[in-house]
């Protein structure tokens, strides 16, 4: 059976890791739903045996480099992050009043759920998954600075670790929203 996407072969090895909203809805321009994303990662590290090395968390996708201990794997990481910040966020949504773009956010969620059948109801995240293996660390260090400099690019900070949902903060020796094992 072909699969779109990216596998994971090596699950202990570390991986620069992509995770895109479906239609590139702007979900996390919210402060609660990026919230949401940290809580599951801090779980994830706590109970998952996660060891994030960066991040940022742009409006409408999640960057990440991780690894996870031996006896977890990242595919188990993925897969239960995703769903829990997928099931959290659909949910904040169906009962908040909050949310201007309600009505049509869920509607943009139903509409991708209908193109899948794996899917029930709503879909958050595009299916196909974007991970790479970092092999050396010349390739870590440029996967970093594409991931830090997201929101300088974006234009919504002039410096890298001024962006509070990244961990250019962290590797600049400033506080963080989360702890970040870094990789140099």
């Amino acid at each position: 059976m072909f699969r779109k996407g990216y596998v994971i072969r090596n699950q202990q090895a570390v991986y620069y890791m992509t995770f895109t909203v479906v239609g590139w809805i702007d979900v996390f321009t919210r402060q609660q739903y990026r919230d949401l994303v940290i809580e599951s990662l801090k779980y994830c590290q706590q109970k998952k045996g996660l060891h994030l090395h960066a991040f940022v968390i742009m409006s409408n996708h999640v960057h990440l480099i991780a690894s996870v201990d031996e006896g977890f794997t990242l595919s188990e990481f993925v897969r239960d992050s995703k769903k829990f910040i997928a099931k959290r966020i659909v949910d904040d949504i169906l009962v908040s009043n909050l949310e201007s773009r309600r009505e049509w956010m869920l509607h943009q969620f139903k509409y991708y759920a209908s193109r899948h059948s794996r899917n029930e109801n709503y879909q958050l995240w595009e299916h196909e998954n974007h991970f790479v293996e970092l092999f050396s660390p010349a390739f870590m260090q440029q996967k970093i600075d594409y991931i830090h400099q997201n929101p300088v690019r974006a234009g919504l900070v002039y410096r890298a670790e001024d962006y509070v949902y990244s961990s250019a903060s962290n590797y600049a020796g400033i506080d963080s929203i989360i702890d970040v094992d870094c990789l140099f």
